[in-house]
């Protein structure tokens, strides 16, 4: 007889992909296309279009559209993993752009580094429809009371 593995279990709070998008109404993410489209047990993955909204001068994404997808990605992962009468601040983010893209879409994935009770790190993957690495981001977060 085989024994099922057991579903691992989950780092972040119960919610849904529609809650967390409807969280993104009326915000930076919204006009910029940015839809959380997974969550796993140690992960949240989001994706943001790359076209007149996101590029830069020379029709490029523009490393300021990357961050704002890594600090939202960043700070919505730390969100689920504190409590209600908490919030996630982020106090750094750095990234480093190591590839162009012109059209298409990006996926952002963050998944933790180290999740404390008042510091997170949370390391964002940028990547294109190819899977190749777009952008690298690290975001350090404050947790702190809710006010």
């Amino acid at each position: 007889m085989t024994i099922p593995a057991a579903e691992p279990k989950s780092l972040f709070r119960p919610t849904t992909l529609a809650a967390l998008n409807a969280m993104s109404k009326d915000t930076a993410m919204e006009p910029l296309g940015i839809a959380f489209t997974e969550i796993g047990p140690d992960y949240l993955r989001a994706t943001m279009p790359v076209d007149a909204r996101t590029w830069q001068p020379y029709g490029l994404l523009h490393g300021g559209a990357s961050v704002l997808l890594a600090e939202t990605l960043g700070s919505m992962s730390g969100m689920l993993c504190i409590g209600e009468n908490e919030i996630c601040v982020g106090i750094e983010i750095n990234a480093n752009h190591v590839r162009g893209v012109r059209d298409g879409v990006v996926t952002g994935t963050a998944r933790p580094l180290h999740v404390g009770g008042r510091t997170q790190v949370w390391e964002i993957r940028i990547e294109d429809e190819r899977g190749r690495l777009v952008c690298i981001s690290r975001i350090t977060l404050a947790v702190v009371p809710r006010a």
